[in-house]
């Protein structure tokens, strides 16, 4: 079902060009430099068709030749590469509590990047900041607005809530700029540029954030592109109510951006735990965040490595309950617990294994994200890269 929400990602069902579009570019992005016989074998698409796009893509300044092969026998083939020097994206992370943005190539390859503290409240600084931060970035590498092709957007929480930022930004800049949810364009991310993800299904578990969906080789989205959410809302629930819908489902209740980690080494510190957390944040409880208890955990430290493992059966419990439902083949774990390595990644194991079918669990490996912090930014990038493709 396609949705009309104008400027969300969203799944819509193909043309034949554009799949086609979609099949030779990214065989390009992938393996380039390469001949018009090589695409045609790749691809399955006879030569002349691949010639007439290969020409179309030249005309319009996406693809460039670039030298001859080897030849095994007369005219030598000419080969080509995408244009990264003359089309390019952006890609922004617009989180709970930093905005980040990158340029890229058309091969997904940073080439400046900026960021900032979120504002916190109502949208329009928001969108100020965003706006500032991509001027920034078209300052920094003195770029051409007319070569940004498309702009995507990464955004925590629900889609809806920045669409107005997202118009901003289209208008500002005269760019066609996309919106969709942190985890989805991660998740895409993952799968473009982490060869371990590169799979046909594959969840991305944004820490407790979301998760995003890849189903058959593409982003499932969701009839309004919020699909991805692993947890019950209270949105709407009482608290007389809580105790009864909540009773027995605690699995399912939300634990916050890290999974509760900050709360619960809060928690162990005021009973007057002795723990490395409080040295790792320089005596004061307000730096403790995520990276500092995962410090800690790392130097062995027995509160932290108790409070890091415990997160992990947690969220190992939500990704049982997935990894039954979607039968991926991978399951990526980011939004910054990944940090902790195996201190985290050994318990999600271990209770996927102990709560999931037998079938599933023994096809699911579960790694950690490699994108680190530009996971969002690149994978919105990586839309926009695919919008651009769709309509080459």
């Amino acid at each position: 079902m396609d949705t009309k929400t104008e400027g969300l990602f969203h799944y819509r069902t193909l043309s034949d060009k554009e799949r086609k579009n979609l099949a030779i570019l990214e065989l390009i992005r992938k393996k380039s430099p390469l001949s018009r016989t090589e695409i045609s074998r790749l691809t399955d698409i006879n030569i002349v068709s691949i010639s007439n796009y290969i020409k179309d893509y030249i005309d319009k300044n996406i693809v460039l030749e670039t030298g001859c092969d080897v030849s095994s026998g007369g005219r030598r083939p000419e080969l080509v590469e995408l244009n990264t020097k003359g089309v390019f994206v952006i890609g922004l992370d617009i989180g709970p509590s930093k905005i980040i943005a990158i340029l890229a190539d058309l091969t997904i390859n940073i080439l400046a990047k900026t960021e900032s503290p979120a504002p916190t409240g109502a949208e329009e600084p928001i969108t100020n900041k965003v706006i500032g931060l991509i001027q920034e970035l078209i300052k920094k590498l003195n770029v051409d607005v007319s070569k940004i092709k498309a702009i995507g957007i990464g955004s925590s929480g629900t889609p809806i809530r920045l669409m107005d930022t997202r118009s901003a930004v289209q208008k500002n800049f005269g760019v066609n700029t996309f919106i969709g949810s942190d985890a989805a364009c991660a998740a895409f991310g993952e799968k473009k540029l982490n060869p371990q993800a590169d799979v046909e299904d594959l969840l991305y578990m944004y820490s407790d954030v979301g998760c995003g969906i890849i189903v058959r080789g593409d982003i499932y989205f969701g009839a309004g592109g919020n699909a991805g959410e692993t947890k019950i809302s209270r949105e709407h629930v009482s608290k007389e109510e809580e105790v009864v819908l909540f009773k027995g489902t605690q699995y399912l209740r939300p634990w916050g951006e890290d999974l509760g980690i900050t709360q619960m080494a809060k928690r162990e510190i005021e009973k007057g735990v002795g723990t490395k957390i409080v040295t790792c944040a320089k005596g004061n409880t307000k730096n403790i965040t995520t990276d500092v208890v995962v410090e800690a955990a790392i130097q062995d430290d027995d509160v932290a490595v108790d409070i890091i493992r415990n997160a992990g059966m947690n969220l190992g419990i939500r990704i049982a309950y997935l990894v039954n439902l979607f039968n991926p083949e991978v399951v990526v774990i980011g939004g910054g617990v990944e940090k902790a390595r195996e201190i985290i990644l050994d318990p999600i194991r271990k209770t996927v294994k102990k709560l999931a079918f037998s079938e599933q669990a023994n096809i699911v490996k579960i790694i950690p994200g490699a994108m680190g912090e530009n996971s969002v930014s690149l994978g919105a990038a990586s839309l926009a890269i695919r919008e651009v493709f769709l309509k080459a």
